[in-house]
């Protein structure tokens, strides 16, 4: 059972539920307690020391309803056959009919464990071997669809299938009616053994199918995402701020107190004889890291808007200070509806007052330096997500210019390809003469490292 155990929890993690070896360690401590012959408290005792969540809860309810329900073998044809015989012959005496069946049901001796098994049609026993084929065959370790057919010999042959095919060619020559009920029992065990791994692929192979599904998406133009894929694809840009979240978060609190001074620390404890007792620390001091953030959502771009405010979003959880833009034809603040409101209903009320207009950098640009050019500080990295298409409109670069002579830095992250970059009414290539770092942004995997670049420059 603890074999089992250790195969749920990876079916489990496959499900999407994190399971924590200490987790792990308190659930099989409370099936010890809890015993396995109740499924029901068994079910309920590993939902309460696995699922943290209720989304948690229920993909862990279906996981285990999935893993622990074990398919049988169906009942082959030639005993169906001779129970509907049984029944149509009432002047039949019960002792001669319940003899015969004795006598059929005793498989003859000198038969392999595989073919006595099925000629006995004994379930628990034909479902115990199965479970124990699998393991040996590391049905656990089934990735892609196209392998059912693989784990499956791999199953029959560690259940013996082997020496069941000498018993029906020695059985075929000398009880052709026996050889044809080991048929007809074959057939279902081989049924059986595609459900098990079936079952199998379904518990096992799904973090491995979501990791390819992940990775083509990372990849994916987010300009050409399909309806279906917009979901996904808001899951996987979450999983990216997520990771921004843990890798950036947790070193600058860390950094706040510095690194251990040795030689300060040794004098400041000299009178207790190089205990340690009080400490000094080293603290170098850092720019207090501070970001602008202008996006640009109009409907060139409306498509791609969408993670771009996602990952804006997550800027706010990871550096302390952030003011974030978002405009069209005219540009507004959105830093406060980022920060107190869930990113959906952020980005619905974003795109409501300023989302799917005609693009017009040059009047963005003057709004930013009328209302908002005080936010800038030598500090700060400006950052700009947009296509840079203007409709053909003055570009106003000459207000990016002193955006760049104010900042730190200035970043554009465009969606197009380069190869589009400066044709039609693109003002990229002017744009681009006052930028810090220019870097394409078409994918979410350029998305991330694009972000991820920044941030990692405060730390």
């Amino acid at each position: 059972m603890r074999e089992n155990l250790h195969r749920f929890f990876r079916a489990a993690r496959g499900a999407g539920v994190h399971v924590s070896p200490a987790e792990s360690i308190d659930a099989m401590r409370a099936v010890a307690q809890v015993g396995l012959a109740d499924r029901a408290i068994l079910r309920d005792a590993l939902l309460l020391t696995l699922a943290k969540s209720q989304d948690e809860k229920l993909a862990l309810g279906d996981c285990f309803d999935l893993f622990f329900s074990q398919p049988e073998p169906a009942q082959d044809q030639a005993e169906a056959n001779d129970n509907g015989e049984a029944s149509q012959e009432p002047d039949q005496s019960p002792s001669s009919s319940s003899a015969s069946g004795a006598a059929e049901a005793q498989p003859p001796e000198g038969l392999g464990p595989l073919a006595q098994m099925l000629l006995s049609q004994d379930r628990n026993a034909m479902s115990a071997a199965i479970a124990s084929a699998s393991g040996a065959a590391s049905l656990s370790d089934i990735r892609y669809s196209t392998q059912r057919g693989i784990f499956s010999s791999r199953i029959l042959d560690a259940m013996g299938l082997q020496r069941l095919r000498d018993d029906l060619d020695e059985l075929t020559a000398t009880n052709p009616s026996l050889a044809e009920r080991l048929r007809a029992a074959l057939d279902a065990l081989r049924e059986a053994v595609r459900d098990t791994v079936s079952q199998g692929l379904a518990l096992y192979a799904r973090e491995e199918a979501e990791n390819l599904r992940n990775e083509i998406l990372r990849n994916a133009p987010l300009a050409r995402i399909e309806r279906r894929q917009v979901a996904e694809m808001r899951a996987l840009i979450r999983q990216i701020a997520r990771r921004l979240r843990e890798r950036y978060s947790k070193p600058r609190k860390r950094q706040r107190r510095g690194h251990l001074d040795v030689r300060r620390t040794l004098r400041r404890n000299a009178a207790w004889g190089g205990v340690p007792f009080l400490t000094a620390w080293k603290r170098k001091h850092r720019e207090r890291p501070k970001i602008v953030a202008l996006c640009d959502v109009s409907g060139s771009v409306a498509q791609v808007s969408d993670f771009f405010l996602l990952l804006i979003h997550s800027l706010h959880e990871v550096v302390d200070d952030v003011h974030s833009f978002a405009f069209s034809s005219h540009l507004i603040e959105v830093s406060e509806i980022l920060e107190k409101k869930p990113p959906e209903e952020a980005m619905a009320e974003i795109m409501s007052k300023v989302g799917f207009g005609s693009s017009d950098y040059g009047s963005s640009l003057v709004d930013f330096e009328k209302d908002f050019m005080s936010t800038l500080t030598p500090q700060t990295t400006v950052i700009v997500l947009g296509d840079a298409r203007s409709n053909n409109l003055d570009p106003r670069a000459d207000i990016l210019r002193r955006v760049s002579e104010r900042s730190k830095r200035l970043v554009w992250l465009n969606p197009e390809g380069r190869l589009a970059w400066g044709f039609g009414d693109s003002e990229m290539p002017r744009y681009a003469t006052f930028c810090s770092v220019v870097r394409q942004c078409a994918t979410a995997q350029q998305l991330e490292r694009a972000v991820s670049d920044i941030v990692a420059t405060y730390q």
